[in-house]
């Protein structure tokens, strides 16, 4: 697959139209001043000064100031979508996720979070994103959904099947590897839209008695949105770490921003990565 749909899985998509559709998607972020960092380096450390200062939170908040506290089993990391479509300069969202994914640090920092969760034994489970042929036959679409369908994200030849996946869009991210296949990550079914709604991540985590989640991943105002809100409906507890995802810009509007401000909204808790790993390492 190598990013590009796979032209033999019987949905009448070809090559050429995974090509137009990504030139398109590229046409539309060179508006949004995005393709201009996309040669900047995508694993910074940290969210970058001028980040910060644009996301700031606002110095008097208007909203009551609550948090979470960290629970030896009862709390799990959740990352949403750690894969090379949406987090490499080689992904097929590249063009319109890529200036917040290195502005953020992103890469480096979902990585923190693994990290510093393995160490604490936080228990982690990933919910990843796969479109599979019959996937594609779909008699309706969103606008996103038409859009990561005609691009060929995410794409795999079937949910049994394993061939064209080393590498590919659908992959996850090379240094993540070792962290999610260590034989302890829980690796949840897809989910196909948005939310978790139809995966069995709720499953997993109820049944090794977790009701505190600290989520990350991509996309913010997306994939990982949905799972925030789907937790909290759920009655999960969840603690949102802000510079571990990113969002699209595009004309439509700033993606991550977007996402910010419902997170202060409606989160247990928003941090900072930094705040995160402290607090997983010590246990509060």
């Amino acid at each position: 697959m190598n990013s590009k749909h796979d032209h033999n899985c019987g949905c009448d998509i070809t090559h050429e139209h995974v090509d137009l559709a990504r030139r398109r998607l590229l046409a539309g972020a060179a508006g949004a001043t995005v393709v201009g960092a996309v040669g900047a380096s995508s694993t910074a450390l940290a969210a970058t000064e001028q980040a910060r200062a644009t996301y700031a939170d606002p110095e008097n908040p208007g909203l009551p100031q609550i948090d979470m506290t960290i629970e030896p089993g009862r709390t799990a990391l959740v990352v949403t979508d750690p894969q090379i479509d949406f987090l490499s300069e080689k992904g097929v969202t590249w063009g319109v996720v890529g200036e917040s994914v290195t502005e953020q640090g992103t890469v480096d920092n979902i990585e923190r979070l693994f990290i510093a969760a393995k160490s604490a034994g936080i228990p982690v489970f990933i919910s990843p994103h796969y479109y599979y042929p019959h996937d594609h036959k779909w008699q309706f679409e969103g606008t996103l959904e038409k859009t990561m369908h005609s691009i060929g994200m995410f794409d795999r030849l079937g949910p049994l099947n394993l061939e064209n996946f080393e590498g590919s869009g659908a992959d996850w991210m090379p240094q993540y590897k070792k962290y999610i296949e260590d034989g302890e990550t829980t690796v949840c079914s897809p989910h196909k839209v948005y939310s978790p709604a139809q995966n069995d991540l709720n499953l997993q985590l109820r049944k090794r008695r977790i009701d505190k989640v600290i989520l990350a991943g991509m996309s913010a105002n997306l994939c990982t949105q949905a799972h925030l809100y789907d937790l909290l409906e759920l009655g999960y507890e969840v603690a949102v770490v802000r510079d571990a995802t990113a969002g699209a810009k595009v004309p439509e509007g700033d993606g991550y921003l977007a996402a910010i401000i419902n997170f202060r909204m409606v989160a247990n808790a928003v941090w900072w990565t930094d705040d995160a790993v402290k607090r997983m390492t010590n246990g509060s």
